[in-house]
């Protein structure tokens, strides 16, 4: 398995109420965007739960350059390189914007960690001007930028992106997008989850479509953006 490569394999999830993954199989290279569209209830947000080990895996595997990440805590398989961008722009409230970006590099040397927080900082000199302020009392977008800069600071091989556009202004979408492109160009693979198909289509070199816990397509962008009919048809048949 080549170095980096997230490989997801017949992975199915379920919960005591029903199957919200069913032998989902997808790859995740390293300097690729990787979209999974697909209305609500799909099992989107489920995918990045078990991948990030925040949700049992009842069947297939999930590994990262030939590592299992299966029945691994979050925060090994944060150290392994996987790290997560989670729905509702999470940070932790009562700490400052830089003692979050500490929190999150915990696996790093002094050194190291302090490195990592300049780098975010350089991608996010926004949030550079607000380290010392409350994160709980951020605008919105903000508190996106500083969820991003936490995963970053977990240097990771691959990210997982979701749903963050939620509730932000239009300018504050197309900023973290950009950076999205700016860490595919550093090497970093990205799976994306994501509301508005066109950004997400805009930016991606691979797409699934998740319907009903199952993939209904797998393909370039092109092909959706050519063939409408694909997505109108997952999002009528939920």
């Amino acid at each position: 398995m080549k170095a980096g490569v997230l490989d997801i394999s017949d992975l199915t999830v379920l919960t005591p109420e029903r199957t919200v993954l069913e032998e989902i199989s997808m790859t995740v290279e390293p300097g690729k965007i990787v979209s999974v569209l697909g209305p609500n209830g799909a099992g989107k947000s489920e995918l990045v739960l078990a991948i990030a080990g925040q949700m049992a895996i009842a069947e297939g595997s999930v590994s990262i350059g030939g590592t299992s990440l299966a029945d691994k805590r979050p925060e090994k398989i944060r150290a392994l390189g996987v790290a997560a961008v989670p729905e509702g722009h999470q940070v932790l409230s009562k700490l400052t914007v830089h003692d979050n970006l500490q929190a999150a590099g915990s696996m790093h040397s002094r050194k190291e960690l302090a490195d990592a927080v300049e780098g975010a900082y350089a991608v996010f000199p926004e949030i550079r001007r607000l380290e010392n302020q409350r994160a709980g009392m951020l605008s919105g977008g903000q508190q996106q930028m500083v969820a991003l800069a936490q995963a970053m600071v977990c240097q990771p091989k691959i990210l997982l992106v979701d749903e963050m556009s939620l509730g932000l202004a239009p300018i504050i979408i197309e900023r973290l997008m950009n950076v999205l492109v700016k860490l595919r160009e550093r090497g970093i693979g990205i799976l994306l989850i994501e509301q508005f198909t066109h950004l997400a289509l805009g930016i991606s070199d691979y797409s699934y479509v998740l319907n009903r816990g199952r993939i209904v397509f797998s393909g370039y962008p092109k092909e959706l953006n050519e063939n409408p009919g694909i997505l109108h048809e997952a999002y009528l048949t939920v």
